[in-house]
């Protein structure tokens, strides 16, 4: 059970920051960080140790529609990728004093060797073609959610006090496209983007596969807004988008400051929220990406991104780039003195 943040919380940690050494309100949107940070730790005096990323990857049979110019194979390698330390959320989570997680979720290609930082095996070996088939069962939706769940267990067992989910897996913008489409009931044009960089045909073709998926997944459910969201997950998203899910659930159930990164692993979240409300209390946006559906899911979910530095990359890069932020607005609040302290209170 997630435990819910109550108003007082807040306004108990408010109080303080509004009698630090500053004019109230010019440190903008660092208060208000510092206060929700504060509320979740029961604390006027929050602090924010060592982070975790949890990548979650996996395969997608969609791409034989022609939605993606990359092969499903450099899924794989950047999972070996990850575990090694040379991809570009290892730079920046090593600038951001954060450990790098994997969850195989739904990789193609067979085991892969276990490792420390890996969890899995995968759900199965990569989610069905989402415009002539459901991606999975609700029995394989359920197993990956549990995957992410694991993947957050092990992350804060292991010392982090912030978390964030990364995706990896060629072609997931469609899925993405698809659950934002369905989830918050918006054209499949408003919310399709060019992914990892397709020219306006496949962009075209993307568009009728988001609006062909979605028709199949009504036809089969109904209402997509009234179903249980892990049935629309199952016919319609992917199998790291459902691991993502997990990482969110559980970290919110562990009490954990979460920041969300970009367009996949923000369906996640989305999926997340409509399963427990309660994460959303415990939710911070680190990015809006490139893609026109994040603003949309950013909208719906009320959170108000730290940066736009036109990332699209994914990975949970620009998640763990917040993290010196939020340790910033914590710092300001257990460190700063107030008008009281020098005999102005």
């Amino acid at each position: 059970m997630i435990d819910r943040i109550a108003p007082e919380r807040f306004e108990a940690v408010r109080a303080r920051q509004d009698q630090l050494l500053k004019i109230k309100g010019s440190l903008g949107d660092l208060e208000e960080i510092g206060n929700r940070i504060g509320a979740i730790q029961r604390t006027d005096r929050p602090s924010l140790g060592r982070g975790a990323v949890v990548v979650c990857c996996g395969d997608h049979g969609v791409t034989a529609e022609g939605v993606a110019p990359n092969p499903d194979s450099i899924t794989r390698i950047q999972v070996f990728n990850f575990l090694e330390g040379g991809a570009a959320i290892n730079q920046i989570a090593a600038t951001s004093d954060a450990e790098v997680w994997v969850v195989n979720a739904g990789v193609k290609g067979g085991e892969i060797p276990p490792h420390p930082r890996l969890v899995g095996p995968c759900v199965r070996e990569g989610a069905g073609n989402i415009a002539r088939e459901p991606a999975m069962t609700r029995e394989q939706a359920l197993a990956a959610i549990e995957l992410g769940r694991t993947g957050a267990r092990k992350a804060v067992e292991s010392g982090a006090e912030i978390l964030a989910a990364g995706d990896m897996g060629i072609g997931n913008t469609t899925p993405s496209a698809a659950l934002t489409s369905a989830l918050l009931k918006l054209d499949a044009e408003l919310v399709t983007g060019r992914g990892a960089g397709v020219d306006d045909p496949a962009r075209a073709r993307k568009v009728k596969v988001v609006e062909s998926s979605v028709a199949r997944a009504r036809q089969v459910l109904g209402d997509l807004q009234k179903v249980d969201p892990v049935d629309v997950l199952a016919q319609i998203g992917s199998l790291e988008i459902a691991a993502i899910a997990g990482v969110y659930l559980e970290g919110a159930k562990l009490g954990v400051p979460l920041v969300a990164d970009g367009f996949p692993v923000t369906t996640g979240v989305m999926v997340a929220v409509r399963i427990d409300p309660g994460v959303k209390d415990y939710l911070f946006a680190g990015h809006q990406s490139m893609e026109p559906g994040h603003a949309w899911q950013l909208r719906d979910l009320g959170l108000e991104p730290i940066f736009r530095l036109g990332l699209r990359l994914g990975e949970g890069t620009g998640a763990v780039l917040a993290f010196p932020v939020l340790r910033a607005s914590c710092q300001i609040l257990a460190g700063m003195k107030t008008f009281a302290d020098i005999g102005m209170g």
